[in-house]
């Protein structure tokens, strides 16, 4: 079935013909629970009226012109998300790679301006921000690195949620001028950054002159609960990255640059052919309007709660369970063990969902996940990883 394809992927073997609401129907007919949504990306479900009417009617307009021309709902949408975040100018592109692709080339080029010739990037490890060869020299995975060298320079990695270890890296380096990090780690386990710790990073970053960078593109456009995950922390970054979920499936990845930066992009440095284009932009203004309209943050928070709950009272005494752990509809449970098998195994049952780091059962839900979808996804889920807990560690 895929055999003209490049093998990149290890493909369930399912296809889906549509979906509803937080359900997708494959070929069969079957129905799948969506605790999945696309990674982080179908944060108002399938087949949402108001996202199918925007780009029904858009695409039927004009579908791209080229960012040689003024584009009206670009610039629209540029307004939206500034006022949002208190961020000051946006760049538009097309995934979460690029959107940090063109972040490392801001700090960069705001080191260059200020003559640091060789800007150093402090990153996290267990940290995931693509797959271009600059953000996998910042991503903290060897595997995914492996086979892939020389990678870019100047990218310094220090464990997560460690002070010490950013303050000790800029000391032995003076040419650092950035920290770029996630909030809550989504490939990294869904491992979540202390407020504390943030806040420590923001006053650092102060001190030193450097820009704070934040990686948003999993984490942001209401998967938490809030806009974006930073603000739990009461912080602002110099620079966040956003994509995933602002298009609801529609490829659109940005870049928003606050007062500290701005200006530092100028004509010529940057660009792209795809990103922002009308399609897009209508896409992602009619996600921001139904996130808003139904209060899906705060539906995020409430059901993100519930489910969680749910699981630790589910799983409680289970042994081989180490964790459930994160926050609003962005979930995971730690296993002792790894557990790639129950992916396969939940689709079986009827429910999609996905591993990382090898034994972390990771939950991204679609935003309009209710409680008696939650309820759902536990009653299939426990004893899935009951029954495969039981089978001892070589299961």
């Amino acid at each position: 079935m895929s055999s003209a394809l490049m093998s990149t992927y290890s493909r369930l073997p399912v296809a889906f013909t549509h979906g509803e609401g937080v359900w997708l129907w494959d070929t069969e007919g079957r129905r799948y629970l969506d605790a999945l949504a696309g990674i982080a990306v179908s944060g108002l479900g399938h087949a949402h009226p108001k996202l199918v009417a925007a780009i029904s009617q858009q695409a039927a307009r004009v579908i791209h012109t080229s960012n040689i021309y003024e584009v009206p709902l670009q610039t629209e949408l540029a307004e939206r998300l500034v006022k949002l975040s208190g961020m000051k100018e946006v760049f538009f592109c097309n995934s979460g790679s690029e959107a940090n692709e063109g972040a490392i080339k801001i700090a960069r080029r705001y080191g260059y301006l200020k003559g640091n010739t060789h800007a150093h990037i402090i990153t996290m490890k267990n940290s995931w921000h693509g797959r271009t060869l600059a953000t996998l020299a910042a991503t903290g995975s060897a595997k995914a690195r492996e086979g892939f060298e020389p990678l870019p320079t100047g990218f310094i990695a220090v464990d997560y949620n460690d002070i010490k270890q950013i303050e000790q890296a800029g000391d032995n380096e003076p040419r650092v001028n950035a920290v770029l990090l996630e909030v809550l780690q989504g490939e990294g386990g869904i491992r979540e950054a202390d407020l504390d710790f943030l806040k420590q990073v923001r006053a650092l970053c102060d001190a030193r002159g450097w820009l704070l960078m934040i990686d948003e593109v999993q984490s942001g456009i209401g998967r938490t609960g809030r806009w974006f995950a930073h603000e739990w922390a009461n912080i602002r970054p110099d620079v966040m990255t956003l994509a995933k979920g602002l298009g609801s499936g529609v490829p659109i990845g940005a870049v928003l640059a606050g007062e500290r930066v701005a200006d530092v992009m100028t004509p010529g440095t940057h660009g792209t052919t795809f990103g922002g284009n009308p399609l897009v932009s209508a896409a992602a203004l009619a996600t921001l309007d139904a996130l808003e309209e139904e209060k899906l943050l705060a539906n995020a928070t409430r059901v993100g709660d519930y489910l969680k709950a749910a699981l630790q009272r589910a799983l409680d005494n289970t042994e081989g369970v180490v964790e459930v752990r994160g926050r609003g509809l962005m979930l995971g449970i730690e296993l002792d063990r790894p557990c790639g098998v129950l992916v396969k195994q939940a689709l079986d049952a009827g429910l999609l969902i996905n591993v990382t780091r090898d034994n972390v059962i990771r939950m991204l839900p679609p935003l309009i996940f209710q409680e008696a979808d939650a309820e759902t996804l536990v009653s299939i889920l426990t004893p899935l990883v009951q029954q495969f807990l039981a089978g001892g560690k070589n299961a």
